[in-house]
């Protein structure tokens, strides 16, 4: 037989569970929206380093402008572009999250033979 001082506290143990599992949820949620920006910001550098690549017989100007408006339409901020030849490197950041700001690089060009 359980005492009256044992009354209700089922009630307290179940709201301690579900705040801790909402609190995991929560945090599940702000991992899996940095992992899916970080991955939308390597493509948008993956894309903006192939365009300019693509576009280098029309200067270098031209393929970094190219590079800016791919990454830009894929939600990104090209924070670098820079011309070694016929290769490109870029530099891309995105919106912050929780955990900062995602940014990721990327380069393009002829294969090596």
């Amino acid at each position: 037989m359980t005492g009256a001082d044992d009354r209700g506290s089922a009630s307290v143990v179940a709201v301690a569970v579900g705040a801790v599992w909402f609190g995991l949820v929560a945090v599940g949620v702000h991992v899996g929206e940095a992992v899916v920006a970080r991955h939308r910001v390597a493509a948008a550098a993956d894309l903006g380093a192939l365009a300019a690549a693509g576009q280098l017989a029309g200067g270098v100007a031209h393929a970094c402008a190219r590079a800016e408006w791919v990454v830009e339409r894929m939600g990104g901020r090209l924070t670098a572009c820079q011309v070694d030849g016929w290769e490109v490197s870029v530099r891309v950041s995105g919106e912050g999250t929780v955990f900062g700001a995602p940014s990721a690089r990327a380069r393009a060009g002829p294969a090596e033979p």
